[in-house]
C-alpha cells in the first residue's frame, strides 16, 4: 500500500482518476478520508472535502459490514470537468446497495440516506459479464460549480 505520506500526484487534465487498494475493515474509512482529500487538494477542489469524506466513509462502512471481501478499491475520479466520483468496489455482486428506511431508534441504516442527502446522484455498478458479474462499485457524484 502506499504511504499516505507521500504526496498524491493527480493529472491535472482529461479526466483523471486516483485508485487505491484497502483492507475491507472500518478502520479504512480513515484512509479512504484522507486520500480524498489529499486528491480533492490537488485538484483545487477543497470545497467539496468534507462532502465526499463523509461519503467514502459511509461506503467502505457498508462494504466492511455487508460484505466478506478481504479487498476494497476506493476511486476518485473526474469523470468530466463538472463532476468528481467517489466508488468503493468491491467483489461482492450479489449484495446490492439497498435504499432503506431506518426507524427514530435504529442504530444502523442510514448510511446510503446519508449518501442520497449528500451526493448529487449515486449508484452502483456491476462488473464482469452481464451472467457471471465479479463485482460492483457504489459511486456517488459531486457537482464541480467552477468546472475546475
Amino acid at each position: 500500500m502506499t504511504s499516505l505520506r507521500t504526496p498524491v500526484e493527480a493529472l491535472s487534465v482529461g479526466h483523471p482518476t486516483y485508485s487505491q487498494t484497502f483492507p475491507c475493515q472500518p478502520f479504512a474509512a480513515e484512509l479512504g478520508r484522507e486520500l480524498v482529500r489529499d486528491v480533492l487538494g490537488v485538484w483545487h477542489l477543497d470545497g467539496l472535502a468534507d462532502r465526499a469524506a463523509l461519503i467514502v466513509t459511509e461506503l467502505i462502512a457498508n462494504a466492511s459490514r455487508h460484505t466478506p471481501c478481504p479487498e476494497i478499491r476506493l476511486t476518485v475520479g473526474r469523470p468530466s470537468a463538472t463532476r468528481v466520483r467517489v466508488g468503493v468496489v468491491d467483489r461482492e455482486p450479489t449484495r446490492l446497495p439497498i435504499l432503506g428506511q431506518a426507524a427514530d431508534d435504529d442504530e444502523s441504516g442510514r448510511g446510503l440516506l446519508l449518501v442520497d442527502a449528500v451526493a448529487d446522484r449515486w449508484g452502483y455498478n456491476l462488473y464482469g459479464s452481464g451472467r457471471r458479474p465479479w463485482g460492483k462499485e457504489v459511486w456517488a457524484e459531486f457537482r464541480v460549480e467552477d468546472g475546475r
